[in-house]
């Protein structure tokens, strides 16, 4: 945090990252069904209620959780298809795909988290959108730089059926 931010302003950025680390650890250890607002502030010794100041609900708690794991893999996808030249789309491909893959090894729980099973009773607001959508823009700009450089080859193998083709004509 930047040398102006007030100190209480540290202190509940602090707090608020003690409660997802340990809200982490109970992923793992229960699966985010099983997470616990109460079993979070009882492992930190907080009183029940005070965490309700940094996370209204558990709902509220597994969203920043899935915020924080889709900002997680997208930044490893970016900085991994940052590190080749833009015109190897080969390599830009198989190092972002290699970064999700090492991302995910080390992160178990919260890739299952975001690309699991669908959490019971939970339903994602609207800014989870944005970080789920890192991974999918690097692998979808890679393709997008290879087809304007004219590096994809046409597909081979036969022609899809027209009735398959009619949804991409308007049709």
């Amino acid at each position: 945090m930047p040398p102006t931010t007030g100190l209480r302003a540290r202190l509940r950025a602090e707090l608020t990252n003690e409660i997802k680390d340990e809200a982490r650890r109970q992923l793992a250890a229960e699966g985010a069904p099983g997470l616990s607002l109460r079993a979070v502030t009882r492992s930190l010794g907080m009183a029940s209620s005070a965490i309700y100041r940094y996370f209204p609900s558990r709902d509220a708690l597994l969203t920043a959780l899935i915020v924080d794991a889709y900002d997680a893999i997208g930044a490893a996808a970016e900085v991994a298809d940052a590190a080749r030249p833009r015109d190897d789309y080969d390599g830009r491909w198989r190092a972002a795909g290699l970064a999700i893959r090492a991302w995910a090894l080390a992160n178990p729980h919260e890739y299952a988290l975001v690309y699991g099973s669908p959490v019971p009773g939970y339903r994602a607001p609207a800014d989870t959108v944005g970080p789920a959508s890192r991974v999918t823009l690097v692998l979808a700009r890679i393709v997008d730089d290879a087809a304007r450089d004219g590096a994809l080859a046409p597909p081979s193998g036969p022609a899809l059926p027209p009735t398959l083709c009619q949804w991409s004509d308007g049709g």
